[in-house]
């Protein structure tokens, strides 16, 4: 899944918005997240969501941020378009006068703006998977009548090895985007050659990633789970071998990458 934000005032977001979305149609499926700030805060933790019998729904609740809502979205959406977020961090089209921080696009109004830029920067955007919509793309490849097992790999941030350790706060991965993504296809090709493995997935974030945070995912659709297992292992292992990444680590008392430091 992609992800865009529109800023600027509101008659102009929901106009350009409209635009973007019937341009990317054609594309995949689209979704719309829109802050609103007039909707109460429950005072208890029940949602509610309202759904029309053409599918359509819309839903309220609390403690949920954008990333939260964007990485439920994921599993069934190739694009959203985000309304009214000025401090996200997606390519931004910014709107008006408003002062969004280096946009990607810029127009007056909705009226004015060049709806191929906004696609240009939409298909640059870094692609956003989670575990959820990993696992979705397998369970609608062709073979999976004949597939009996799914099995997953996660790798998270760690906080500390141990109570004595300093706090990490968080990762910063860096890689050389296209060696990395040849390595991984290769990886992911490979094993998909072998003999009860149907299909495979794999992403590894970029970027800041916050202690706690799922950093990688490798993702095995199977015959049975022997075969699904292997091919994890293999995957993660091979991954974390081959694929040319760099981490910098950041604790509460300092800032370093990993190669420089002795284990």
């Amino acid at each position: 899944m992609k992800a865009l934000s529109v800023v600027g005032p509101a008659a102009d977001t929901d106009a350009a918005a409209a635009a973007v979305a019937a341009a990317l149609r054609p594309r995949g499926r689209v979704a719309t997240v829109r802050r609103d700030d007039t909707v109460a805060t429950p005072a208890s933790t029940a949602r509610s969501v309202s759904l029309s019998d053409h599918g359509a729904w819309a839903a309220s609740g609390v403690d949920r941020t954008l990333d939260d809502v964007l990485a439920d979205l994921a599993p069934a959406f190739d694009y959203v378009i985000v309304e009214g977020f000025p401090d996200a961090a997606l390519p931004t089209v910014a709107l008006g006068d408003h002062d969004a921080s280096d946009p990607d696009v810029t127009a007056p109004n909705a009226d004015a703006l060049d709806t191929e830029a906004v696609l240009a920067a939409v298909e640059d955007a870094p692609v956003r998977e989670t575990l959820d919509s990993l696992v979705a793309s397998l369970k609608s490849h062709e073979d999976s009548e004949f597939a009996g097992a799914i099995a997953t790999f996660t790798g998270r941030v760690r906080e500390r090895d141990d109570p004595d350790d300093t706090p990490t706060r968080h990762l910063e991965f860096e890689r050389y985007d296209t060696v990395a993504e040849q390595r991984m296809a290769t990886i992911r090709e490979q094993l998909c050659e072998r003999d009860g493995v149907y299909d495979v997935r794999m992403h590894h974030r970029t970027g800041v990633v916050p202690a706690g945070d799922d950093v990688v995912h490798v993702v095995v659709l199977a015959g049975h789970r022997g075969d699904a297992f292997r091919a994890v292992s293999d995957g993660i292992d091979r991954l974390k071998d081959e694929v040319p990444l760099f981490k910098k680590e950041v604790t509460v008392d300092d800032a370093f990458w990993r190669h420089d430091t002795p284990e």
